[in-house]
């Protein structure tokens, strides 16, 4: 069911991801309006009726709008969608929520955990908002932004601890070709999101060093297991991990040249180092921010996470990813499921 038309929703984040999902609102009937940190974004959205900068060539129907005044986007929104990198939320979030409906809905797509606190995205919109858990939502799943914006099929997860808020933001964002699933897990949701960013960097870096399929599916496979492993010991459903917001989102990810994370992780197997393709683009390859972080959240958990604990180690230049390769291959062998 079609959100009523006059249901509004303010869209934090005008990126590629951001304005993807505001098409997938919009067609599903919610009036849209995208809050742009660039003034001159905004302008050119509005003006132009696509996202110059993120998602040229496709049109944006008449109820998307854009904005980078803050009280404007949130005035009269019931659910607010939050879709900026994740390391910059907090301070974002502070300035933003005065501003904020009583009552709104939160809605996160970001796919990150924060360095320092450790806290998943949800943690830090509830420190910051005051906002229940029926106030917090998360959308995961295998959703390449330009293949969204093609409205071509796709499905996810939308997880709220109130399975009422579920359905009332699954019906919202249901849309002739994005299907949505309900789920109260929202810690495996975040996790198996922010997860698949740190092991498509990890594959990247493999097709990067010339492997083929048997090395990628080795790495995909034995990422899975890390990530399900950190997901439960912190109180995730397993089966989370097996569906759209864990396997799904990470075969996608690895899987797909259009992934920031991926891409990030071949450049770096090609010989660049971070800071030289952080230099390339604007866009954000969220696994190499957070594999500091999802690192230390292991070792807090005493999980045990070779991935997130390598690709850090290459990320910061610890290490190359010929030597982590090495590294990886002349661990001490074990049964599968240790």
């Amino acid at each position: 069911m079609n959100a009523a038309r006059g249901s509004k929703v303010a869209v934090f984040g005008a990126g590629s991801w951001g304005t993807a999902f505001s098409l997938v609102l919009a067609d599903a009937g919610n009036d849209v309006t995208i809050w742009a940190r660039r003034e001159e974004l905004a302008t050119a959205i509005t003006q132009s009726r696509e996202n110059p900068d993120y998602l040229p060539g496709i049109e944006l129907p008449p109820s998307v709008t854009a904005t980078h005044d803050v009280e404007k986007a949130l005035h009269g929104a019931d659910v607010v969608v939050l879709a900026v990198p994740s390391q910059s939320l907090r301070e974002n979030l502070a300035t933003w929520a005065p501003y904020v409906e009583d009552g709104a809905v939160f809605v996160s797509l970001m796919k990150g955990v924060e360095l320092g606190t450790l806290d998943r995205m949800s943690q830090v919109i509830a420190e910051v908002t005051g906002a229940g858990p029926e106030r917090i939502a998360v959308v995961s799943g295998p959703n390449l932004a330009k293949e969204i914006a093609r409205r071509e099929p796709a499905a996810s997860v939308v997880a709220c601890e109130d399975e009422d808020v579920a359905k009332m933001l699954q019906a919202r964002v249901h849309s002739p070709a994005f299907r949505p699933y309900t789920s109260t897990d929202v810690v495996g949701s975040e996790l198996g999101g922010a997860y698949k960013n740190v092991v498509a960097i990890s594959v990247g870096m493999a097709v990067g060093l010339g492997f083929g399929d048997n090395t990628t599916a080795s790495v995909i496979t034995r990422g899975l297991a890390e990530t399900a492993r950190l997901g439960m010991r912190l109180g995730a459903n397993p089966l989370t991990l097996m569906g759209l917001a864990g396997l799904g989102d990470l075969v996608a990810t690895c899987s797909s040249p259009l992934s920031r994370n991926r891409t990030f992780g071949e450049k770096l197997g090609q010989g660049m180092s971070a800071a030289e393709i952080y230099a390339t683009t604007r866009q954000v390859a969220e696994g190499a921010k957070s594999c500091a972080s999802l690192r230390a959240l292991a070792e807090r958990s005493d999980v045990d996470a070779p991935v997130a604990q390598y690709v850090d180690d290459v990320v910061a230049g610890r290490m190359t990813p010929s030597e982590m390769m090495d590294d990886v291959l002349g661990r001490p062998t074990k049964a599968e499921t240790d």
